[in-house]
């Protein structure tokens, strides 16, 4: 009988312990690494493809960001025609930019001649901890430093020159019995 009864209070306590909602840093740091591997955080731009043309300066520094993607293998770049235009800085180009699978882990929707891209990644830094506080037995809240990666596609946003180098972002956990601690959505 004895044996009976302490088997079912190690049971009990070890089934306690499993239930237990506590949380630190790092499983809250593991917590939030596991939901960024399968929901990254990024930045888009809008990329064009297929037949381009470019006619003066400033979309000859354009035509450069094509070059550099070209250079890299994310794109094919085939000159259909030039125009040289007689004692003029200003010429006309008419490109074929193609996007390679390369470029297929960057792009998100493609329509015919128009890709939105990922232009910015966001990834956990390990230089700034994890800064969490528990709000309750079931719930968290867990604020972390994301580092920015600049993805090939990052020439093409409207604004490339950002003011910070890092992403400061908030998330809330809850507790689920089964799950263990999670992303609230």
């Amino acid at each position: 009988m004895k044996k009976i009864l302490s088997a079912i209070l190690l049971t009990s306590t070890l089934l306690a312990c499993k239930n237990s909602s506590t949380i630190n840093t790092d499983e809250a740091g593991k917590v939030i690494i596991t939901y960024l591997k399968g929901n990254p955080e990024y930045k888009t731009t809008r990329f064009n493809f297929g037949e381009l043309r470019f006619n003066n300066e400033k979309e000859y520094a354009e035509l450069e960001n094509y070059r550099q993607l070209a250079n890299e293998g994310y794109i094919t770049l085939t000159l259909l025609s030039a125009k040289k235009k007689f004692l003029s800085k200003d010429s006309s180009y008419v490109y074929s930019a193609k996007l390679t699978q390369k470029a297929s882990n960057f792009v998100l929707k493609q329509e015919t001649d128009k890709a939105t891209v990922k232009a910015i990644t966001y990834e956990l830094t390990d230089e700034k901890p994890v800064d969490f506080s528990k709000v309750t037995d079931v719930t968290a809240k867990v604020t972390v430093s994301l580092k920015k990666t600049n993805t090939p596609f990052a020439a093409f946003q409207k604004k490339p020159e950002e003011n910070s180098e890092f992403l400061t972002k908030t998330y809330h956990l809850k507790y689920d019995k089964e799950e263990g601690w999670k992303i609230k959505k």
